[in-house]
């Protein structure tokens, strides 16, 4: 079985002034302005998908919240931060060189303009976000669309990767169990990823506050699927309807945390993959357990149920991958599992040794 790879990863900033830059005090021409000193790679369509908005046309472009007039026209973007995009790669390693490059090109142009990468998976100071003004009637349908549109405040204040992969020869069904799996396993493998122990400028007493907020409310698992009669009635949802070709059989796993150090995703994307060959996991839901996502979010592997069915998730990537060479990739979390870390607890570390949080945040990029 063949697989492709790739990362979708969001970035957020501090300000010039020092101040977390999101909606409430940053414009979206001043992240436009960004965006439009990085190159555009014609090879890169049309596995690239630019969106009815026109925003999203290069490997980078601005996350936000798309307001629209009551004819449907886009008027406005409440800018989040900036996504970074790869294109399709048929190994971990050529996504993950990708990023890197990619971000380093985006930090470049970035602190020239006196915006500084900060990473977070949730905002350190915003609890919520509220449109201003009030959607207006075309903007209310429009939310009413979907089970994510519904929920799309909350992107706003939470920041996140998603990792992406296809696998050659696999059936329709085959794709919705694999959506499934990973939906039922994502509570027990995401605390991998944590780094969001800081809501409303302090530790909120926990190691993930996206996950805490997100998950149950917004997909683990989205599989994008080429007929609309294939799909799932859930909420939220597993299954998408395909927006272009090279889109068809993806599956997306949207519960990680962001990742400072790029290294954690290469780990991450063999883990998922080990999972998606795997045999012998019995586990599957069509939406997320809430409940235990939230308790996922608090204790991470603290907690005996989350670290015992972590480690044999684990394990069974592990057999999965015994005559892969990305089975070397998971030797990252197997050290994080048997110490019981994520990477939140070394920044809940630094904050209580009196760290400025903006300090944490700007250091915990290595990649």
């Amino acid at each position: 079985m063949n697989f492709r790879f790739g990362i979708e990863h969001e970035v957020g900033f501090l300000r010039p002034d020092g101040q977390f830059a999101d909606f409430t005090n940053t414009e979206f021409e001043e992240f436009e302005a960004m965006v439009a000193q990085l190159p555009q790679y014609a090879d890169d369509y049309p596995q690239l998908r630019i969106g009815d908005a026109g925003i999203k046309v290069k490997r980078w472009y601005i996350e936000g919240f798309e307001r629209f007039s009551e004819t449907g026209t886009l008027v406005g973007c409440a800018p989040k931060g900036i996504e970074i995009r790869t294109t399709i790669h048929d190994s971990i390693e050529g996504a993950i060189a990708e990023l890197t490059t990619s971000y380093h090109q985006l930090q470049q142009v970035a602190q020239a303009a006196g915006f500084i990468p900060a990473l977070t998976s949730f905002n350190p100071h915003q609890l919520r976000f509220e449109p201003i003004p009030p959607l207006n009637t075309y903007e209310q349908q429009r939310r009413n669309s979907s089970p994510e549109k519904q929920t799309a405040a909350i992107p706003m204040i939470t920041y996140g990767p998603d990792l992406n992969l296809s696998a050659t020869g696999l059936s329709t069904a085959q794709l919705i169990e694999c959506g499934q799996k990973l939906t039922y396993y994502s509570p027990f493998i995401i605390p991998f990823s944590y780094s969001s122990p800081f809501s409303q400028s302090s530790c909120w007493g926990g190691l993930s506050m996206r996950t805490f907020q997100r998950t149950g409310r917004r997909p683990a698992a989205m599989i994008f699927l080429e007929k609309s009669t294939d799909l799932l009635a859930t909420q939220p949802s597993l299954t998408k309807i395909a927006r272009l070709p090279a889109e068809i059989g993806r599956i997306e796993f949207k519960a990680f945390d962001s990742c400072g150090d790029f290294a954690l995703y290469s780990s991450l994307l063999a883990l998922l993959k080990g999972l998606i060959l795997d045999t012998g996991l019995t586990g599957r839901a069509a939406i997320p357990d809430t409940a235990l996502h939230q308790r996922s979010a608090q204790l991470g592997f603290a907690d005996e149920e989350i670290y015992i069915t972590a480690a044999v998730a684990l394990t069974a990537a592990e057999k999965a991958l015994a005559c892969d060479r990305d089975q070397t990739k998971l030797a990252p979390l197997k050290k994080m599992l048997s110490e019981r870390k994520s990477p939140a607890q070394t920044m809940i570390a630094q904050f209580q040794q009196r760290e400025s949080l903006h300090q944490i945040l700007k250091t915990a990029y290595s990649p």
